[in-house]
């Protein structure tokens, strides 16, 4: 909204095209609000790709803005996918096509209580959702601290999860998600603008409210009354909409973001707050978690609830 509102900030473009001229006012990046930020990074992703596409086809003038890009890029910040040779990253070199091909895919993400198993991590299970609504070829690494690899904790604080592409490597769900769904736009899952911004507000705060609720061990101060207020907002988006899901009748990005956080307070409230609130007392809300629940997508990619309980354990520890 600030972003929206308050034009002394920079938008996304402006700050692209001072990196592209290689004259960036470091200010811009102190002052610029998150969501302009995450633009931005959004954006960085498909720009690093298209500097692959310039360079493979030796245009040299298309790419020197592009290289400057990169050379801007790393002065002003730390170690990232976008601004790091694969050498630098521990990665070996390939020769690849200048657009990502599918294949050769290693999603490294949380382990359970067995070290080896796959977590309860709901970021990872945003990324694997997407990989299955796709039908992208994946493999699975799960990792705790002392089995992360080097160049991970390295170049990427051990973030996770952290999808390798071949040569390449992406953190953030968020990142992650919209790289797969740029480059293997089959079937495409982004939601159409208008109804992605209105399902965005409608989700809000959702997953932070649920977890200050689940952590809570003492007295509740407000965290079950604003739960159920985010909770709502939902219940009355998709009771407007009438639509299957949450931007129309595909399934979208957001979607499989919302669902692990769903699948996640259903599982803990039981556990931990004596079923309250329950998700059957939204009825749109309610039907909407059991028809994505029915996609294989879910099927293939759910651990199991004792994972999740584990995981909470810990949180509220």
């Amino acid at each position: 909204r600030t972003y929206q509102t308050n034009r002394k900030y920079p938008t996304t473009p402006s700050l692209i095209s001072q990196l592209c001229r290689g004259t960036p006012n470091p200010s811009l990046f102190v002052a610029t609000p998150i969501i302009t930020m995450r633009r931005f990074l959004r954006s960085a992703v498909h720009m690093a790709s298209l500097c692959q596409v310039a360079s493979a086809f030796s245009l040299q003038q298309t790419t020197r803005g592009f290289n400057t890009l990169a050379s801007t890029a790393a002065r002003h910040s730390t170690p990232t996918a976008l601004n790091m040779s694969p050498r630098n990253r521990g990665l070996e070199r390939r020769r690849e096509t200048a657009t990502p091909e599918a294949g050769g895919m290693l999603l490294y993400l949380k382990a359970g209580p067995e070290g080896t198993d796959v977590g309860d991590c709901p970021f990872a299970h945003f990324v694997r959702l997407v990989m299955e609504e796709k039908g992208l070829e994946y493999d699975l690494q799960p990792a705790v601290a002392a089995t992360k690899p080097n160049w991970l904790i390295e170049h990427y604080e051990g973030k996770m999860p952290a999808l390798r592409h071949r040569k390449e490597c992406y953190v953030e769900s968020e990142i992650i998600c919209e790289y797969l769904d740029f480059f293997f736009p089959d079937p495409s899952l982004k939601a159409p603008k208008k109804k992605g911004e209105e399902a965005e507000d409608a989700i809000g705060d959702f997953f932070p409210a649920m977890a200050r609720y689940i952590k809570q061990t003492g007295e509740d101060s407000g965290e079950r009354e604003y739960l159920e207020e985010c909770l709502s907002r939902l219940e009355t988006h998709l009771a407007e909409s009438g639509s299957e899901y949450l931007c129309g009748t595909d399934v979208s990005l957001i979607d499989c973001s919302l669902i692990p956080k769903l699948y996640h307070m259903t599982v803990a409230v039981e556990e931990f707050k004596e079923g309250k609130p329950a998700i059957g007392d939204y009825p749109s809300l309610d039907a909407y978690f059991s028809r994505f629940s029915e996609r294989s997508s879910y099927q293939n990619t759910l651990y199991p609830k004792e994972t999740v309980i584990w995981g909470w354990n810990n949180a509220r520890s």
